[in-house]
C-alpha cells in the first residue's frame, strides 16, 4: 500500500500538510469538516501537491521535513508537484 504526502491550500491562504493512503477521500473529509481540526475552520481551497511513498515511515519523515520548510519553499515544492495533485482529484472526479 502506498502512502501519500499532500499539501492543501486552505481558504485563508495557509498551507496544510498531511499524510494518508487515500488522498481523494482525505480531501473530501477536510472539505466536509471531518478532517483535521486545523481545516475545520479553514476548509481546503485546493490540493496543491501530492507525493507517493512506499511506507508510512517515509511519508511521515517527508511530512516533518515539509512542515519545517519556510512558506516560500513549500510553495516551490507545491509547484514541483502540482501536476500530480491535479491528477489525483481529476481521477476521483472532483477536479
Amino acid at each position: 500500500m502506498s502512502w501519500f504526502l499532500y499539501i492543501l491550500e486552505c481558504s485563508d491562504g495557509s498551507l496544510y500538510t498531511g499524510v494518508t493512503t487515500d488522498v481523494a477521500n482525505r480531501y473530501r473529509a477536510h472539505a466536509s469538516g471531518r478532517g483535521a481540526r486545523y481545516t475545520r475552520g479553514r476548509p481546503p481551497r485546493a490540493l496543491r501537491a501530492v507525493v507517493a511513498f512506499d511506507t508510512r515511515s517515509e511519508a511521515l519523515s517527508a511530512e516533518c521535513a515539509v512542515k519545517a520548510m519556510p512558506r516560500a519553499a513549500k510553495l516551490a515544492f507545491c509547484e514541483a508537484h502540482a501536476d500530480t495533485a491535479h491528477g489525483v482529484l481529476a481521477d476521483a472526479g472532483e477536479a
